[in-house]
């Protein structure tokens, strides 16, 4: 029973380290499973850059490559290196994204979903994507779109 459970395991091994060449993988410790993500498979990943805006409280967050920014009137700017989105089960990509953005001694998250229409209650301009960001305690929502 050792062996065939040691066999298991370097199989796994095996398999893990060949996944590994094709995309980007990481234990999620808290929930005890392995994540693959695509998203970081080759040179090629192409990164989706967004512009959201909020209002009441004025905010607003760029999402680049070079990172996801925060910044308000009120506040210092945020700057997190930027993470590729985790998507909803079973449903497309673009209808969902979120970020799981990371700091020091921040974790806060960003949600980007693909809607009708988004209003940002100030122009007469209609968005794509509705957001939501938390920061900590705070939750914001806006409005985004593809930059």
């Amino acid at each position: 029973m050792k062996k065939a459970l040691v066999s298991s395991i370097l199989s796994l091994g095996i398999c893990t380290t060949t996944l590994a060449v094709f995309a980007h993988i990481s234990l999620n410790k808290e929930l005890g499973f392995l994540k693959i993500d695509a998203a970081f498979a080759g040179n090629n990943a192409k990164v989706e850059e967004f512009i959201i805006r909020g209002t009441e409280p004025f905010w607003n967050v760029t999402v680049s490559k070079s990172g996801i920014v925060y910044s308000s009137p009120d506040t210092r700017k945020l700057t997190f290196p930027y993470v590729a989105p985790l998507t909803a089960a079973g449903r497309p990509a673009d209808l969902v994204r979120v970020y799981r953005l990371r700091g020091k001694g921040n974790h806060s998250i960003l949600t980007i979903k693909k809607v009708s229409a988004c209003s940002d209650g100030m122009s007469d301009k209609n968005y794509p994507y509705s957001a939501t960001l938390i920061l900590g305690n705070t939750v914001l929502e806006g409005c985004a779109e593809r930059k």
